[in-house]
């Protein structure tokens, strides 16, 4: 599954340490989602879209 969580953070002006703070995760499972390594789990894709006041559909692409 391909994300664009990379792309939001940065028009936010966040690092990943900061958008791993508003969610509740470590930079490291920032990275990995970014990185395409990690697909998160349900309640934190819906956490990450609300954060960006975003769909799960407007963050999260389906590979192909």
């Amino acid at each position: 599954m391909k994300n664009r969580l990379a792309e939001l953070r940065a028009d936010e002006g966040w690092t990943q340490q900061e958008l791993g703070q508003r969610l509740g995760v470590s930079r490291q499972t920032v990275i990995a989602i970014e990185k395409q390594r990690f697909d998160p789990s349900l309640p934190l894709a819906f956490r990450i879209a609300q954060l960006f006041s975003l769909s799960i559909e407007e963050v999260f692409l389906p590979d192909g």
